[in-house]
């Protein structure tokens, strides 16, 4: 495939992937459909490889859905000196913003500063960036006066740019959307891919690792899944498939919660972003123009363990309305708020810093006694990489021939739902392009993922449950008792985006 805008996607029926799980050995199972296993299989199924993609809940449900919303190659990791990182993750923007030009696109960061000392020390580190990025023409750093950023961005208060600041250029993405495209990619390159299909157990034969058993949700009946190669990508689960494996085996993550909220976009008229460079606590905080609302965020809150459906904490949301009642020269309320989420990040701790903040983003990548091939840590901006290393490795642990890396030469189609979060009436094309084309089961996944109603304005999405549910159950064979529970469920998940006032 070439060309982004001459997709034709026909997906196989479910039934017609779940007749085809026992039928021969797979080559890899990709146990997790977030941004890595997502990537993974794309990278797979690309070579040529039969790959199997199994997710328990819904693709991108948990921490691949609540990002921040950038590809970028880390300021702040520049700061802490992790120059590769930097450099991988500048060039997989620039590829990630070539393949997929209407799903990621360039954005303009704004450090304001106090005083010009403030702005020459910005301006300083960010030259470093623009030549690990490779000084690309149109997006390179500049300083900026108080002038500029007051007309940029009139709603901020002068105080913080008294001395002027410096614009420099990361990108913007849509996550949930660009994981349904990664899932598009792989599955026209014949990838199988299933979602609430949870793995239950590992597969075994003389200790070495043979495949899986999984459960499909909507029967309770479990398959034994034959495989050369078993990959875990499961982001905050990694640890619970590593134990799946081995019972003794010792935790690697370190989980942090990050929390964002969401206000309209009054409060924040511009077409740029603004840097808070330095919070109290060492953090970089972001107000981020997205969709036709403003993203505020994000918090770094270590956390006992994973949890499907994290919720911002009263200390988190009171944290980003300070930050905001500092910047923006009028305060929020938290009635204001319009939804506001945490995600967890699956942080692989290999030192003991107290601080999740200091944990490098850098990937980890092993291998079990047994052959369960572990892919954990990273970010959404090197999802495609982390994919490569998992594959290579699969190709040497499962004996398969080997086949050079293409996933840098894919297309990806246009996958975009732009203007969702302000449709008073849900469109039934919609609902019937999301259920047959993006694999939507219930109404939170068309209202959480494959559009992003529920993370731009919840009590909007709240009103919306009863019209999608209504289109959804013929096209699923549902009845009317699985409408009212929809209904009731996506409500009670609905409420908590909800802060209370």
């Amino acid at each position: 495939m070439t060309d982004s805008d001459s997709w034709n996607f026909a997906p196989r029926s479910r039934a017609d992937t779940i007749a085809a799980l026992t039928t021969e050995t797979w080559d890899l199972v990709v146990i997790g459909g977030g941004a890595t296993g997502l990537g993974t299989a794309m990278d797979a199924a690309s070579r040529g490889y039969r790959t199997l993609l199994l997710e328990g809940r819904d693709f991108a449900k948990a921490t691949s859905s609540r990002s921040t919303k950038l590809i970028h190659g880390g300021v702040r990791y520049l700061r802490q000196g992790n120059l590769s990182l930097v450099r991988e993750s500048l060039r997989e923007r620039e590829l990630l913003l070539a393949l997929a030009p209407k799903l990621v696109r360039p954005l303009e960061f704004v450090i304001p500063a106090t005083s010009w000392l403030g702005t020459a020390f910005y301006a300083t580190g960010l030259k470093a960036y623009d030549f690990l990025a490779g000084s690309i023409p149109g997006r390179r750093s500049r300083m900026l006066g108080s002038e500029a950023i007051s007309q940029r961005f009139p709603t901020l208060k002068f105080d913080h740019y008294a001395g002027g600041g410096v614009a420099y250029h990361d990108a913007q993405f849509d996550d949930a959307r660009l994981a349904i495209a990664i899932l598009k990619v792989a599955i026209a390159h014949g990838a199988f891919a299933l979602n609430d299909f949870p793995v239950t157990s590992i597969l075994k034969d003389s200790g070495r690792i043979s495949g899986v058993v999984a459960r499909d949700e909507d029967t309770s009946r479990e398959y034994q899944i034959r495989a050369k190669s078993v990959i875990n990508a499961t982001g905050i689960f990694t640890d619970s498939i590593r134990e799946m494996d081995d019972c003794q085996a010792k935790p690697i993550l370190r989980q942090s919660q990050g929390a964002h909220i969401v206000v309209d976009r009054a409060h924040f008229p511009a077409h740029s972003a603004v840097i808070v460079p330095e919070t109290d606590d060492g953090r970089v905080l972001f107000f981020i123009p997205w969709h036709d609302k403003v993203l505020i965020g994000t918090t770094d809150v270590p956390v006992d363990g994973p949890e499907l459906e994290p919720r911002p904490g009263d200390a988190e949301v009171d944290y980003l309305l300070d930050y905001s009642h500092r910047y923006l020269a009028t305060p929020l309320e938290r009635s204001e708020i319009r939804s506001s989420w945490a995600g967890l990040r699956p942080l692989v701790s290999t030192g003991d810093s107290r601080s999740t903040s200091k944990i490098s983003r850098d990937h980890h990548l092993e291998v079990s006694d047994s052959g369960l091939i572990t892919i954990a840590g990273g970010k959404w901006t090197t999802f495609r990489t982390m994919g490569e290393d998992a594959v290579n490795r699969a190709i040497s642990v499962g004996g398969l021939a080997p086949k050079p890396c293409c996933s840098d030469t894919v297309s990806f189609p246009v996958s975009e739902l732009d203007s969702a979060a302000a449709w008073d009436e849900f469109p039934q094309s919609v609902v019937w392009k999301c259920v047959h084309e993006e694999f939507a089961r219930t109404v939170e996944d068309v209202l959480a993922r494959r559009s992003r109603v529920l993370f731009l304005d919840a009590k909007r999405a709240i009103k919306l449950a009863p019209q999608v549910a209504q289109t959804m159950a013929p096209l699923l064979e549902k009845s009317s008792d699985w409408i009212e529970a929809q209904i009731s469920e996506f409500t009670k998940l609905a409420q908590r985006f909800l802060p209370a006032e």
